[in-house]
């Protein structure tokens, strides 16, 4: 196992901001990561279910958040399921006069300086709730990275969200764990949790971010590729009472979680290439059951566009789980920022 190649430093020179899945983010720069021949022949192109499409419930796009009190349920994209709306609940933040913060910042967890991106929407209305939507990099990877490169920045997601979410990209800390439990080549920045330090820097984001800025408290998100997949499934099991839905690809859980209690639930979308030998397949479906298990889903599943994405049925209202295998290695699949937009909308 090549475990230098977990997670995603910049994608080498030449290489296409825009071209989620089509280069390499899984390792290193200049490190390939899906062998030869295992691009997607782009499946997908079914309904969830008679009628439906994966156009986000009305209101849920790019224009607002939709989700408001009185609210009607809404049909999850393609999925079949019916997700309940929730209230938007407004944080402190919210009506504040000050200009909110912006761009590259540092803040202290316990005595650690931990670094920062925040991407705030353009014409940003202090008293519109807005989503809020962590991404993290992968070992080896930066924040700057996150914000910049991948379909436009965080995983291609700012450009279909640009006016209806604020970003927060953060930068790990210094690791020799790999994921999976493996030793990585040499240290780099990941997302270890050692001592509980990666939780406690979200824990105080949040609180920072609520306070700066006009969030949402019921819609707030984690997506992440390899590590930072493994830290979205370590904060959907710490930190299920505040994060309402994670989007971790090709990422592990069960170890991550570490025997702790799970608190509350999260909905949970996840992609893996069913050839990686980075991050094992089996870790990826070991996730995947984790959260079946949590939502209290059933076996029974439903095609969902765009790719090779499959909704489970029968799982607690509001908290869907989708699994999207590919034929391929350890990377981006081509569909992930639509179908992760899709799915984070719906809520």
């Amino acid at each position: 196992m090549n475990t230098a190649a977990i997670g995603g430093a910049a994608a080498s020179a030449g290489s296409s901001a825009s071209g989620i899945g089509g280069a390499d983010i899984g390792g290193v720069a200049g490190t390939a990561a899906a062998a030869a021949g295992t691009e997607l022949a782009a499946v997908g192109g079914m309904r969830g279910s008679a009628g439906r499409t994966a156009t986000p419930p009305a209101g849920a796009g790019d224009s607002g958040i939709g989700a408001t009190a009185g609210s009607s349920n809404a049909p999850a994209a393609g999925g079949g399921a019916i997700v309940p709306t929730k209230p938007t609940l407004p944080s402190p933040g919210c009506g504040s006069a000050a200009t909110p913060p912006n761009g590259s910042l540092s803040i202290d967890v316990d005595g650690t300086p931990r670094d920062y991106i925040v991407k705030v929407p353009t014409g940003y209305d202090p008293k519109r709730p807005y989503r809020l939507i962590f991404a993290w990099h992968g070992l080896g990877g930066t924040a700057m990275q996150i914000a910049s490169s991948f379909g436009g920045g965080y995983y291609g997601l700012a450009a279909r969200s640009a006016s209806s979410a604020i970003f927060i990209a953060g930068q790990g800390l210094e690791t020799s764990t790999g994921a999976a439990g493996a030793s990585a080549a040499g240290s780099s920045a990941g997302w270890s949790n050692s001592g509980g330090r990666d939780v406690a820097f979200v824990r105080k984001l949040l609180d920072w971010a609520r306070s700066k800025y006009c969030v949402d408290q019921n819609r707030i998100f984690s997506v992440g590729m390899s590590y930072g997949g493994i830290m979205s499934n370590t904060l959907g099991c710490e930190l299920g009472d505040q994060f309402r839905a994670i989007a971790p690809m090709s990422g592990s859980g069960p170890r991550t979680f570490g025997g702790k209690t799970c608190v509350g639930q999260v909905a949970a979308w996840m992609s893996h290439g069913n050839i990686d030998t980075t991050v094992a397949f089996s870790a990826g479906q070991a996730s995947r059951d984790h959260w079946l298990k949590a939502n209290h889903c059933g076996t029974e599943t439903q095609p969902i566009m765009p790719g090779t994405c499959l909704a489970y049925q029968g799982c607690d209202p509001g908290f869907p789980v989708t699994f999207c295998e590919f034929d391929g290695g350890h990377t981006i699949p081509p569909f992930a920022s639509e179908a992760i937009w899709n799915f984070l909308a719906q809520f």
